[in-house]
């Protein structure tokens, strides 16, 4: 019979009980006590997460390693991409200045698509101050040509909101002899104004006149801003039929026209006691009208002046008028100015400002002037407007001066004056 060898048992174990395998150490757990704890924790951890997946440990690692291949992969192509982009902007960039550089030569025949080498602007972009539709008309047998403002749209937005308060003023040049203004809407970039305006002028003076249409973002207290506007010499127009089309606004050209500064006053009715109430406040940029000049070293030989009149039934009615204020092109005065006038005299009475220049040696130079009433039209009218439209309050506005000529031929006042018994107010001038 063969023998049998037990091997020996441990003092202290079951004799029954089978020995278990000897124990190996995990490739994550390290054997040495003396590594920091805190990484044998960490390493145990991981084992932990690892025995728990359904999967062998080289199956794990495949996995791992794949994703992690893939979000590489993806990185590179994102720097790729954003290289070629750079590099495209680049090339573009470089055949957009070949083409404009060939074209102001007039080597190459881009030229039949592309814009004159003049309104080519390089290294900016044109800025978009809208369109207008016009329209005009001549009557020969009359001598009357008919401007029309219809309306405006995509106007460029000049106030803090993202809007405009626009209005379009008209005249000819270069005799500039009458300057007219459509109504103030407020808020808006697509205004329709659907206004006309006539204009006296003879067949051979109309060959060799501009029309002119500003279009201006209207501010109460303070200069109104030129959005743009459309020069049209009327030499070239053909008018054998009526014009009536869109055209861009265009930057505002930076000659004739003429700054004679600006005036600001206020206006104040009171209907129950008839009284009408100017009071001047300051004007300001006034032109030099003296040898003295208006430059920062020289002194200004100005002496301003302000005038004011009421003109009843286009007739010189009430005058008044301002301190002298010595030397200066910004003269503040703060004077007012009180005139007796009914209701129903409000009606038909224009309002005067203009400014002078006191010479002691000559005659004084008128330096602007401007009228407002029942007679007037665009912002002056609208200042009369709302002076009526709220009694009692006194309305400020700043307003423009227009050259003497100018205003006499709107208002064309009457130069002879009736017989006292046949208006006793006359009395009171």
């Amino acid at each position: 019979m063969p023998v049998v060898h037990k091997s020996p048992s441990i003092p202290g174990s079951n004799p029954n009980q089978t020995t278990s395998p000897p124990f190996t150490t995990s490739p994550f757990l390290p054997t040495n006590s003396t590594l920091n704890p805190a990484a044998v924790g960490a390493v145990g951890f991981i084992n932990d997460i690892l025995n728990k997946i359904p999967l062998p440990h080289w199956a794990i690692y495949l996995i791992a390693a794949a994703g992690a291949l893939l979000l590489l992969l993806c990185c590179l192509c994102v720097c790729i991409k954003c290289c070629c982009r750079d590099k495209k902007k680049k090339k573009k960039q470089q055949n957009n200045e070949k083409i404009n550089l060939s074209d102001a030569n007039g080597k190459t025949t881009t030229a039949l698509v592309q814009p004159d080498v003049g309104d080519v602007d390089y290294g900016s972009t044109k800025m978009q101050r809208g369109k207008l539709l016009y329209s005009l008309d001549y009557n020969a047998a009359q001598s009357e040509l008919t401007v029309g403002i219809k309306q405006a749209d995509s106007l460029k937005a000049m106030d803090l909101g993202g809007s405009s308060d626009p209005y379009v003023k008209v005249y000819l040049c270069p005799a500039k002899s009458r300057t007219v203004e459509t109504k103030v809407f407020k808020n808006t970039l697509n205004p329709v104004f659907n206004e006309h305006f006539s204009f006296q002028l003879s067949k051979a003076s109309l060959l060799k006149s501009t029309a002119v249409m500003q279009v201006f973002d209207f501010n109460r207290f303070s200069k109104h801003n030129l959005i743009g506007e459309l020069r049209l010499p009327l030499s070239s127009v053909d008018w054998n039929h009526v014009i009536e089309e869109w055209q861009d606004l265009a930057e505002p050209a930076k000659f004739e026209e003429e700054e004679l500064g600006e005036i600001c006053f206020s206006l104040r009715y009171v209907p129950s006691a008839a009284k009408l109430t100017v009071a001047i406040l300051e004007a300001k940029n006034l032109k030099s009208m003296d040898m003295g000049g208006s430059s920062v070293t020289a002194t200004p030989g100005t002496n301003p002046y302000v005038k004011v009149q009421l003109a009843l039934d286009k007739r010189k009615w009430k005058k008044r008028k301002t301190s002298m204020k010595k030397r200066t092109l910004n003269p503040y005065y703060n004077e007012s100015f009180t005139f007796d006038v009914t209701f129903e005299q409000i009606q038909r009475v224009n309002l005067v400002i203009s400014v002078w220049d006191h010479d002691a040696m000559t005659r004084n130079d008128a330096m602007g002037k401007i009228f407002l009433g029942c007679d007037a039209s665009g912002n002056q009218l609208r200042h009369w407007a709302d002076m009526l439209s709220n009694p009692r309050r006194p309305v400020a506005q700043w307003h423009s001066l227009l050259t003497a000529e100018q205003v006499n031929a709107t208002l064309t006042l009457k130069k002879k004056i009736p017989l006292q018994s046949k208006l006793p107010f006359l009395k009171d001038t």
